[in-house]
């Protein structure tokens, strides 16, 4: 066994003992939680998801190594209702991230890098949402982005829904980046991120309707931060629930809830309401058209915690049960970092 799958061994026991930086309270998602399941057995990978602007309870997903293509997906039944291909980009190496600006534009950030930096360069491609919900192929532009403190690899890419500007949180087990982009993305030169701040470990964010709040998520966790003057805020944790491997978060339209999903086959998007907002308890119905909760509980890290010590809505300790699915998923995880090694689109 190597030393990097030891090291992920180890991750996986600390997580199930509670000693790993603080273990966050989590509890398993069941299939009433008022979320969707993925119907489209070509979704094996959902690696990020937006709510549609264009076409309430619609979500954009994709998968990560695939050709340029992206998936609407109906929020009540998971069925796609639309396959849209981009056309004018180059070949994907590793989509992890999708957004949906204020200027009608879908953002999907071509962004992952399983080799640790080993991209000279990532992309950003921007095409407009359609106004009509069926397959097509669609003009898209495509950014290339460095950033200023050199390669990184990144699972997050965020745009505001108000300001328009796109935000990329890299990913590292010892903690990440926040990197903002230009005011403005060039089509004809780089775009150059710079470092805005110290995250956690991220595979995936979102700002919330209003721009005033970003949640951004790891394997295990999620941590909420006010957004003020362009810049993050303070922080409490977020109820995140447990999952096969988790990719991918996005507000609901109207912002009364989190959608959280994760790769795999028929794999399952779990809704959380937000508190404060009036959003149904589990079971009810919500205002976007999707009903439920997710009995799940938020992550690690410095910042305020809600009352309760429980994060939003005071979620409980985690069980014997959900500390050996950490355990399984570490396991599953570190594996699939040494397969993306050898990988080199990956």
């Amino acid at each position: 066994m190597s030393s990097l799958r030891m090291r992920w061994v180890g991750l996986g026991v600390l997580a199930c003992l509670g000693l790993g930086g603080g273990a966050p309270a989590v509890a398993a998602a069941s299939e009433d939680d008022g979320g969707f399941t993925l119907q489209d057995p070509r979704i094996t990978e959902s690696s990020g998801l937006a709510a549609s602007r264009a076409h309430p309870g619609v979500y954009w997903t994709h998968n990560d190594q695939d050709e340029p293509r992206v998936f609407a997906v109906d929020g009540r039944t998971g069925e796609t209702v639309a396959t849209v291909t981009l056309r004018g980009v180059g070949t994907p190496r590793d989509m992890e991230a999708i957004s949906v600006g204020p200027d009608g534009n879908v953002y999907v950030g071509d962004i992952g890098d399983n080799l640790n930096g080993s991209w000279s360069h990532v992309w950003i491609y921007r095409f407009p949402e359609p106004k009509q919900l069926r397959d097509q192929t669609v003009d898209a532009t495509q950014f290339t982005v460095t950033y200023e403190d050199g390669a990184r690899d990144a699972e997050a890419l965020m745009v505001h829904p108000k300001t328009g500007r796109v935000y990329i949180a890299s990913k590292n087990e010892d903690g990440g980046g926040l990197y903002e982009g230009p005011a403005r993305l060039s089509a004809r030169g780089g775009n150059v991120f710079r470092r805005i701040g110290e995250v956690p470990w991220v595979t995936d964010g979102a700002f919330s309707p209003a721009g005033t709040r970003l949640v951004l998520r790891s394997y295990f966790s999620a941590r909420g931060y006010a957004w003020e003057n362009g810049r993050l805020g303070a922080d409490d944790r977020v109820r995140a629930p447990i999952q096969g491997q988790s990719e991918s978060v996005t507000y609901t339209a109207d912002g009364s809830a989190l959608l959280f999903g994760s790769e795999g086959e028929r794999s399952r998007v779990v809704r959380v309401p937000v508190e404060g907002t009036g959003a149904a308890p589990s079971g009810g119905p919500s205002p976007s058209g999707t009903a439920g909760t997710a009995g799940a509980s938020a992550g690690s890290g410095s910042g305020a915690t809600s009352p309760g010590g429980g994060g939003q809505d005071g979620a409980g300790e985690v069980g014997l049960g959900a500390g050996a699915v950490l355990l399984g998923v570490m396991l599953v995880l570190g594996l699939k970092r040494l397969r993306g090694g050898d990988r080199s689109g990956s």
